[in-house]
């Protein structure tokens, strides 16, 4: 039987974003292997190896986690391996070196380089240099963006194959379901809202390159000039409280809701107005091709990644990244007639991003056709 091995750093990255791609490979016979630091089940995997790969390049177990890879793949023999997230496939593709020479075909996704135009110097330094030594022990590497994809294509020639897959799928499933105007103002209730209240929304983990405190500065005053306009934060807060505390200095707890890890950013996406976001990089942003899915303008930060899916002043407007002036005016003037916006295109621009269509063409890339 044929075997392929996914490896990352987490098991939550393969539960978040490639389980179909599991099953994929489990209908067309092949035997499943997933590597990741973590006891999570994961659906659609034959076998899991629990390696001690951490974030951290700087962790002495990644150089255990190399060890431990390569005795796996020595023994295993697959004929695909297929790694994501940064230090996954920095350990993925050392311990596959000698496995590539009988056979085994390595794949790597960058979900979006740490070196981008704006990154800091150091990121430059420090991944560039590494991620453009290793691109010689990869057979082919998938690009989620344009910018990351021009820049492997011109940088990283001992790389034979570079391909540029527009992420890794939205499922459209989650969509398809309509949600009654009683519905509507019983979340909204539930939230604090009124039904007639405007709302913000902004899915994303509160951290520093989503930059939380950034946007809430940006609409202070916009928020005080406008009673009826909301703020919604859904996400797991990894600024440690620095947010709320933000909210309560500027008297603003009564239009940012800070609502934690949730389960239903569809349902969040159908009852809201305008999704934002204030992110520094992206690789290809789900939050915002969730909410073109739903059909709703958008306002973000000119970043790699959204501006692959914003186009200024047709689906929403894009921002300079320290901007704040203008960002605010940007909802202002969606708050004030959206109708402007030609928003109708936003679905049927998602729609490129469905994953019936990244399936095909990850398909083609692994050749199971």
């Amino acid at each position: 039987m044929k075997k392929v091995l996914f490896v990352a750093t987490i098991a939550n990255h393969i539960n978040a974003f490639h389980i179909p791609y599991l099953k994929c490979f489990k209908d067309n016979g092949y035997e499943v292997h997933v590597a990741v630091n973590g006891d999570e089940e994961i659906p659609y995997c034959d076998v899991k190896h629990k390696v001690c790969i951490e974030r951290s390049p700087l962790k002495i177990n990644n150089l255990k986690a190399i060890k431990q890879l390569k005795n796996i793949i020595d023994k295993e023999k697959f004929e695909i391996i297929h790694c994501h997230t940064p230090m996954g496939s920095v350990v993925t593709r050392i311990a596959a070196k000698n496995a590539r020479k009988n056979g085994t075909r390595v794949i790597y996704t960058a979900h979006g380089f740490h070196f981008f135009s704006g990154a800091p110097l150091v990121n430059w330094m420090v991944y560039y240099p590494v991620e453009k030594y290793l691109s010689k022990y990869t057979d082919t590497i998938i690009t989620i963006n344009k910018e990351d994809y021009e820049r492997a294509k011109s940088k990283f020639k001992k790389c034979k194959d570079i391909q540029y897959v527009p992420g890794v799928g939205i499922d459209e499933g989650k969509f398809n379901f309509e949600m009654t105007q009683e519905e509507k103002i019983k979340l909204r209730k539930s939230l604090g809202l009124k039904e007639n209240d405007f709302i913000l929304i902004y899915p994303a983990e509160l951290s520093e390159r989503k930059r939380q405190i950034w946007l809430i500065e940006a609409l202070e005053l916009t928020l005080k000039k406008y009673n009826d306009m909301h703020l919604l934060l859904p996400g797991k807060d990894s600024l440690n409280g620095k947010c709320e505390q933000l909210i309560k200095e500027l008297n603003l707890e009564k239009q940012i809701h800070i609502l934690g890890f949730r389960k239903d950013i569809i349902n969040l996406l159908k009852i809201s107005d305008v999704a934002v976001s204030s992110s520094r990089q992206e690789g290809l942003p789900v939050n915002i091709l969730e909410a073109m899915y739903a059909g709703i303008p958008i306002v973000v930060t000119d970043c790699r990644g959204n501006r692959d899916l914003v186009v200024n002043g047709k689906n929403g407007y894009l921002v300079n990244l320290d901007d704040k002036n203008n960002f605010s005016k940007s909802v202002e003037l969606v708050y004030k007639n959206k109708d402007n916006l030609n928003i109708e295109t936003n679905k049927q621009e998602a729609s490129k991003y469905a994953l019936t269509n990244i399936l095909k063409e990850m398909k083609k890339i692994y050749n199971i056709l």
